[in-house]
């Protein structure tokens, strides 16, 4: 018996063996996967200029006061860490496992304060609480004039409002996870005689601790991000001192410096988050199934669950509201000439740079998306990934690295004889607003858009281009018309997050440029409550809309 002769060599057909290079950048769209890593570049930019510059600098160049400011940073970032844990996680608990009076609608309104931007809140919060409040005036009238000041302008004071403004984000993630959860492990425990709260403690909590462990990195970069709210209360981070430095002297070094801290600090913090996750994997046989049995609860405990519930949710997002509102009209009924006359020039501003930043990141990601739709490579999926990395970098940081490319521009016209134009760019521009914004605001803008494309048949994207349609007109033709509810919800997210968006624009902001978020703040600093009420209250609506589509992706479609 002979052997059977071998097979002839046969040629792999041409594109089908592709060198290492195109392995990395793409499938034969070498223009589309430089876009990406382009913009991938263009994204990562402010942080390698804060880093480049301090190393260029030799060392940081620190001002007095540093260590108390990393101290209180430290104390603000621990303090408000624990509580929203407590807070987010507790009340995730409550609506998830238990049924009591008002469940319902009272799941839906402790989403809302995601609404309520902190430096809102906490001039609400001083205004009620600070000494010529209404709530220490009573307490003097009932104990006496000689009752002291409470500390309110203090750390606790500004962790409370941060608290009561981001407890959400732990809120939203543990109750997801708790929605997720497959109902064996933990109805095992309490059929082997385990209580309520000790199977929340053996069982739930750890199935959720990757969740809670993201819930809590948003909250502490949000932390990091801000320092006009806790300006209110006279408590200085290293954030703060980042933008007294920059707003005080110019001095781009300094403000580096500090800024290089404050992205130790979130490094430190997103390294903290991979640890709290472990590197155990939970996993559930019978994936979701039913979810968790709520039991109901009656007579006090009933009661409880709902007044605590609703004592959150008032103090958060509807007392606030409500006195916004009651400000507002009254500056409305007197005529208030602040509110005629620079009302309009502040909307303008701006709703013109929110709808700008929002439309650039919707391209962006538009590119992005189609990019790797067609094909992308190693390197391509990569760079996409890493242009929504900007949304974890503290704003502070994002702002000085702006200051710092702008700076090296200011530099570089004066080398090429434009000395006319020296220091323009770098004492702020409203072009270094949109660039930081497409810096922060794209991963929002990508998610929404990636999740639109990854709906679209592949083979829908493949026969439109066996039958001769090139990139471009694929994108314009097939893409753009089946994704465009994704990209009306990443041009929505953007523009309110936009609007809200503060720390950006008071360091980037030229002069004479105030945006409603500006304005706000502004007004706030000099105890015109009343005056900053209809403005803020606009923000607070406006931001609603986002709140109500995250609420409805992450929960309602998992019965509350």
């Amino acid at each position: 018996m002979t052997a059977p002769a071998p097979a002839p060599a046969v040629a792999p057909a041409p594109g089908l063996v592709r060198p290492r290079s195109r392995r990395l950048l793409g499938a034969g769209r070498p223009g589309w996967s430089t876009a990406v890593l382009v913009v991938a570049a263009l994204i990562a930019s402010p942080v390698l200029a804060v880093a480049l510059r301090a190393l260029l600098q030799g060392g940081l160049q620190l001002p007095g006061g540093v260590g108390r400011m990393v101290v209180t940073t430290l104390l603000l970032v621990t303090s408000v860490a624990l509580g929203t844990a407590a807070l987010g996680t507790g009340l995730a608990w409550l609506v998830s496992v238990h049924e009591f009076p008002g469940r319902r609608v009272l799941s839906w309104l402790l989403v809302l304060p995601l609404a309520m931007p902190a430096y809102i809140l906490g001039f609400v919060f001083l205004s009620t609480f600070d000494y010529a409040g209404p709530v220490q005036g009573a307490l003097r009238s009932v104990l006496g004039d000689d009752l002291g000041a409470l500390p309110v302008r203090s750390l606790g004071g500004a962790s409370v409002v941060l608290v009561l403004t981001l407890y959400p984000y732990v809120y939203l993630l543990v109750r997801a996870a708790f929605t997720d959860i497959a109902p064996t492990a933990y109805d095992a425990a309490r059929t082997l005689g385990a209580s309520p709260a000790r199977a929340f403690r053996t069982v739930l909590l750890p199935l959720a601790r990757p969740s809670l462990a993201a819930g809590l990195a948003l909250v502490t970069m949000e932390v990091l991000t801000d320092f006009a709210t806790v300006q209110y209360f006279n408590v200085r981070t290293v954030s703060v001192g980042v933008y007294l430095t920059w707003k005080g002297s110019f001095d781009v070094a300094s403000a580096v410096s500090l800024a290089s801290l404050v992205l130790v600090f979130a490094l430190v913090v997103l390294g903290m988050e991979r640890g709290l996750r472990g590197g155990a994997r939970y996993h559930q046989r019978g994936g979701r199934g039913r979810g968790l049995e709520r039991r109901e609860l009656t007579g006090g405990r009933a009661v409880a669950a709902t007044g605590a519930c609703a004592l959150v949710a008032a103090l958060a997002f509807g007392l606030p509201v409500l006195r916004l509102a009651t400000w507002a009209w009254s500056a409305v009924a007197d005529d208030n000439p602040l509110v005629n006359d620079r009302f309009a020039d502040h909307l303008t501003s701006s709703v013109l740079v929110a709808a700008i930043a929002a439309v650039s990141c919707v391209l962006v990601s538009v590119v992005l998306a189609h990019a790797l739709r067609l094909g992308g490579g190693r390197w391509v999926r990569g760079a996409a990934q890493a242009t929504t990395f900007g949304y974890a970098v503290p704003g502070a940081v994002v702002g000085i690295g702006v200051l710092a490319l702008f700076e090296g521009a200011d530099r570089l016209l004066e080398a090429l004889g434009r000395e006319d134009g020296t220091g323009v760019l770098v004492t702020g521009s409203v072009l270094g607003i949109l660039l930081a914004y497409v810096v922060r605001f794209t991963a929002p803008a990508y998610q929404a858009v990636d999740a639109s494309f990854g709906r679209i048949p592949p083979t829908v994207s493949a026969s439109a281009l066996t039958l001769g349609a090139t990139p471009g007109r694929l994108l314009r033709r097939v893409h753009l018309p089946l994704a465009r509810s994704g990209v009306a919800v990443a041009l929505t997210l953007v523009i309110v997050d936009a609007v809200k968006e503060l720390p950006l624009v008071l360091l980037l902001r030229p002069f004479g440029f105030t945006t409603l978020s500006v304005w706000v703040y502004e007004l706030a600093s000099e105890n015109f409550w009343e005056r900053a009420a209809l403005p803020a209250l606009l923000i607070v609506v406006v931001a609603v809309v986002p709140v109500a589509l995250t609420f409805r992706t992450r929960v309602t479609g998992q019965a509350p």
